[in-house]
Formats: structure tokens, C-alpha cells, sequence
């Protein structure tokens, strides 16, 4: 079974929009949990415009499924996740102010850098995924980096899958065979939905996780917040 770990950034930005723990960051991940999610991810970012560093150590503490952080590897956030130890660390390229994440790593000019990092965190026993675009060249020197998994990301497919699915698809099966080629575990996320997720999971062999947010937590206004993570969770069975 695909494991769906659910991003609560929006939740936190909810929150601080207008001050004070409503909705509480903490209780909307435990309750997330509770109706079948296999994960949470969060991505704190150094402006703290949504997920902080506290809400951070907070989920540490409690949380009973795979705690996923993602981030670009900054001294301030490697040191949190060396406090942390979450069960995964999802590395981004995002620059400070990026609003979303929207390229994967250059797995070529940043080898030696994440290879660095990589170790780094495999030492803590932290489980190690890099952001990639679905690209061969790009897996491939992926698995130079010593991870062992790498996250699709999946922006062109779901911008494409509107026009023709089997053309969306097409250059992340051929990345995903790459990855198990080289003997990565594959992730994947970004503007996965109700969708188009299920023909996503059904054509990406040997596909470990998603890990979905926006699109969930905007569904979760029409359909509620339970019911919508079955639904997601229903769209991984293949």
C-alpha cells in the first residue's frame, strides 16, 4: 500500500492569519492521524509564515505515524532536525523566500553538497529523500548522493494530466524506473489531488509515498477534513 503523509503547512497558515492556536497545528495532526494518515510533513520555512520551528518540536513529541520535514539544508534547519530526529528529511532547493516549492535539484552541480549533508543525517538514523524532477539524468546522480529515496515532483504531470494523462505520465515512469534501477525508493508530491492521483499511483511502479497538502486541505472545506483523507487514501490502492 502507498503511504499518504498529509502536509499541514496550510493549517498553520490558517492559523497565523489571524493569531492565537485556532486552528491548533498539533490536535489537526494527531486527528489527521486518526483517520488513516500514514504520515505527516511539514516544511518550515526560516520567515515561519506557516509551520514554525516550535510547532516543529511540538509535533516531535507526539505524533505516532512517520514525521516527514522537508527543507532546503540550512545551518538553522539541519540543526533542527538533528534535535528532532524525524523518521524522514525530504531535501527542496527552495531559496529562502519561495513561496512553493517549484524545481527539483540539480543532483550534478549540488552532488558533493548533498552527498555532505546526506551523510550527515543517515549518521542520526534519519531516512534521507531528495526533490527531483522527473528526469534520468537527474535519479541517476541522485543515487551518487548516497539517499535512499528520491520525491517526483509532480507539478508538470498534474498541469499536463488535464490535457492527456499517458503523456503526463510518461516521463515519470521512465524517471521512476530509473530510481529503481539504481536502487532508490520513490516518493512523490506536489498538486497531486482527488484528480489525478489514482493514475499516478497506479503507473508509477514500486512508489512508496505521496506526500499531499494544498490540495487536501482545500478539499477538506467542501467534503471535511476525515472524510477527504480517506478519500486520498482510497485513490492510493492500486
Amino acid at each position: 500500500m502507498i503511504k499518504l503523509s498529509v502536509n499541514i503547512n496550510k493549517i498553520a497558515t490558517l492559523r497565523n492569519a489571524r493569531g492565537g492556536n485556532i486552528p491548533d497545528v498539533v490536535k489537526a495532526a494527531l486527528d489527521i492521524e486518526s483517520f488513516g494518515a500514514d504520515g505527516i510533513t511539514v516544511h518550515p520555512r526560516p520567515d515561519g509564515r506557516h509551520i514554525r520551528y516550535d510547532d516543529v518540536k511540538n509535533l516531535s513529541t507526539v505524533l505516532k505515524t512517520e514525521f516527514n520535514i522537508e527543507g532546503y539544508p540550512s545551518d538553522s534547519f539541519l540543526e533542527l532536525v538533528t534535535l528532532v530526529r524525524p523518521h524522514q528529511v525530504t531535501l527542496v532547493p527552495d531559496p529562502p523566500d519561495a513561496l512553493t516549492s517549484n524545481a527539483g535539484w540539480d543532483t550534478i552541480k549540488y552532488n558533493s553538497f548533498l552527498q555532505d549533508i546526506i551523510q550527515r543525517l543517515q549518521k542520526l538514523g534519519i531516512r534521507t529523500s531528495i526533490f527531483v524532477e522527473a528526469n534520468s539524468l537527474m535519479v541517476e546522480n541522485a543515487a551518487k548522493t548516497g539517499t535512499n529515496r528520491i520525491e517526483l515532483y509532480t507539478e508538470s504531470y498534474a498541469k499536463n494530466y488535464i490535457v492527456n494523462p499517458l503523456t503526463a505520465i510518461e516521463p515519470f515512469i521512465a524517471a521512476a524506473k530509473t530510481a529503481i534501477e539504481c536502487g532508490l525508493e520513490i516518493n512523490a508530491g506536489h498538486d497531486l489531488n482527488l484528480q489525478n492521483l489514482h493514475y499516478f499511483a497506479k503507473n508509477i511502479p514500486d512508489l512508496k509515498e505521496v506526500s499531499i497538502g494544498h490540495a487536501l486541505i482545500c478539499d477538506a472545506l467542501y467534503y471535511g477534513l476525515e472524510n477527504v483523507v480517506r478519500m486520498y487514501k482510497n485513490c492510493l490502492k492500486i
